[in-house]
């Protein structure tokens, strides 16, 4: 649980957080239209996830190795 929590907090994560909160706090006020926040919610969320995977894969392969 505290190795999920720490990775959690990592610095990617926190941008991560924060951007969707100020992009949703943004919409709701109307200050961005849907369209905008669609686009940028969608781009943070792909990358932050893309990189996920990516590192999971680079770590299950690592296990592969032996090394």
């Amino acid at each position: 649980m505290k190795a999920r929590l720490a990775r959690l907090i990592d610095v990617k994560s926190i941008v991560t957080i924060v951007l969707t909160a100020v992009f949703s706090y943004l919409a709701v006020a109307g200050r961005v239209q849907v369209d905008q926040f669609l686009t940028v919610f969608t781009v943070i969320i792909a990358f932050y996830f893309g990189t996920q995977v990516q590192k999971t894969a680079a770590d299950k392969g690592n296990g592969q190795d032996g090394t």
